[in-house]
């Protein structure tokens, strides 16, 4: 439906008369009645009735000024989705079970009133190509990778560092400790079918893998979370990763483990990502936040690649 046309309706409805519409509209009359002929013709009845006075509403025009108006507030809502300045935030994170996803759930309970928009992009690199285009506001990241730094006009904090927990199930080695000391993962198989070559989450279990002489699994398929949990489940060897603010729900049956990693701990080191000068009103409110929030870890030794730009403090293995 040609929404000038709608917009055209609603205003002779809303003046009575196509002379005064045609002024609020800023076209010629004939334009305006030319514009009600294609929408009347379009939807086979009348709209109006002309008088010598003006025009009214027929009672398939009064049927159809409602429908009319929630078009014209659709479109608005549309327009308004991806218009600068008064979209909702945008923000990307890497999956919206990992913890950034949570410290946005926090941000919304205590601003309502932010609209939020969350999407998942796929590394850092299309992360950073959205913030530089505009398209998204900011961005959850581990950055930046190793060998490389961020663009110009790119600007980041850091936010939020994640603790490692060892995913493992009941027959596992491992099942019962209460804390694992990363050391004693040597040898060990952590299968981890998600991380994909060239982003960041693989680069840092490539650090970690080499920091502490753990096999990283890559393997695939990947078929998700469930999948992999069904088969941690029931192994005896193999174990993954998960960061302490995933939320996880598996079957009674599977009796998996969540285990914390201790002596050091390895953290995740998530960043908040903006780009210098963008002027969305909520992504002001949202760095304060964060930043109100971030106290330093009770862990007394914590580790993390060296390449992050994280606050953390990295700590040789052992």
């Amino acid at each position: 439906m040609d929404l000038n046309a709608v917009r055209t309706f609603v205003a002779v409805a809303d003046t009575g008369q196509f002379q005064k519409a045609a002024a609020d509209l800023s076209l010629t009359q004939q334009a305006v009645s030319r514009r009600i002929a294609t929408l009347e013709r379009d939807l086979g009845v009348r709209l109006f009735d002309r008088t010598g006075r003006g025009v009214g509403l027929t009672i398939d025009g009064q049927a159809f000024l409602p429908h009319a108006r929630t078009l014209l507030q659709a479109e608005e809502r549309a327009a308004a989705s991806v218009r600068p300045g008064t979209r909702a935030l945008r923000i990307d994170v890497v999956g919206r079970r990992v913890g950034p996803a949570g410290l946005l759930r926090d941000f919304h309970t205590a601003h309502p009133e932010t609209q939020l928009d969350v999407v998942t992009l796929f590394d850092a690199d299309q992360a950073v190509s959205a913030l530089r285009s505009g398209s998204i506001d900011a961005a959850f990241r581990a950055v930046p990778l190793p060998g490389s730094r961020l663009p110009e006009g790119i600007e980041s904090v850091p936010v939020y560092d994640e603790a490692l927990h060892l995913c493992v199930g009941p027959a596992h080695a491992l099942a019962d400790a209460s804390a694992v000391n990363p050391a004693q993962l040597a040898g060990q198989r952590i299968w981890m079918p998600g991380n994909a070559p060239g982003t960041e989450w693989a680069a840092y279990y490539d650090a970690f893998a080499d920091a502490f002489g753990v096999t990283i699994d890559t393997i695939g398929p990947d078929f998700g979370i469930e999948a992999l949990l069904d088969a941690i489940a029931g192994s005896d060897s193999l174990a993954t990763f998960f960061g302490e603010r995933t939320p996880l729900v598996w079957p009674a049956g599977h009796d998996l483990r969540r285990i914390p990693l201790r002596g050091p701990t390895p953290v995740y080191p998530h960043s908040l990502l903006w780009r210098a000068g963008n002027p969305h009103p909520a992504l002001a409110a949202l760095r304060d936040y964060l930043a109100a929030i971030r106290l330093p870890r009770a862990d007394t030794v914590t580790w993390v690649p060296a390449w992050p730009a994280s606050g953390a403090g990295a700590a040789p293995p052992g």
